[in-house]
């Protein structure tokens, strides 16, 4: 179990988040949702360790891990696929996922992997990760470093921006395998509405506050009447 207590975030004098109390549990698909600015990208990196809490805590199956940093998240089991994907000059995509998975991948491992999300693996097994992949070429890969890695904890920070030519039904089934494999948590950041349904709980933030949680029936009200967000359904 993951959970958050009393968490709030201060930058520059502003309350980013307020008072955030969460609880994830294990085998469950959570989905962040809430209008920009809403304070869903800082939650995200909160529980990576990319941004420490001005106040509260962060207890991972019983253990305070309020300030471990990013590595030792990581090597606990948590990942995080950001928005904007880094890149690594130097790397090919092959180095890239044996990095991630912490083993000796065979090629054909590799490919497999690539095929998951959307990607001709002759095509990009030996590409350098940079600037010469397009935006929705570098978050798929990014997406399959985390499938690589089998995280206990697997974060997705607007994992559908920029693969608009990808089907969204294969990135929902990337979702559940990684929640039925690997028996661990899955959080999403998402508008989207395809992956807002297949949630098992959504979490609506606005102004840094939870404002329900529930599934979709449960907030559609809210986002429908535009009180909060407004979800995006990509054909």
């Amino acid at each position: 179990m993951l959970e958050l207590q009393n968490v709030s975030v201060i930058i520059d004098n502003k309350k980013i988040l307020d008072n955030i109390n969460l609880k994830f549990d294990e085998t469950k698909f959570y989905c962040i949702t809430g209008p920009n600015g809403s304070g869903k990208s800082t939650l995200a990196k909160v529980i990576m360790g990319i941004i420490k809490p001005t106040k509260g805590k962060i207890i991972y199956n019983g253990i305070d891990i309020t300030k471990k940093d990013i590595n030792k998240r990581a090597q606990i089991g948590i990942s995080f696929a950001f928005q904007q994907p880094i890149t690594f000059k130097g790397i090919t995509v092959f180095d890239l996922l044996n990095f991630a998975s912490e083993k000796i991948l065979s090629k054909k491992e590799a490919c497999l992997i690539l095929s998951k999300v959307g990607l001709c693996a002759l095509e990009y097994i030996d590409r350098v990760v940079d600037n010469s992949l397009s935006g929705g070429e570098l978050k798929r890969i990014e997406i399959a470093s985390i499938i690589a890695r089998n995280p206990k904890v697997a974060i997705f920070d607007e994992p559908e921006a920029g693969i608009d030519l990808w089907s969204f039904q294969n990135l929902n089934n990337i979702f559940k395998d990684l929640e039925k494999n690997n028996q661990g948590i899955t959080i999403v950041i998402s508008h989207q509405e395809r992956i807002l349904q297949i949630a098992d709980e959504i979490i609506l933030l606005n102004d840094g506050i939870v404002v329900k949680k529930g599934n979709i029936n449960d907030v559609v009200d809210l986002i429908d009447n535009k009180k909060c967000c407004k979800q995006v359904n990509y054909e």
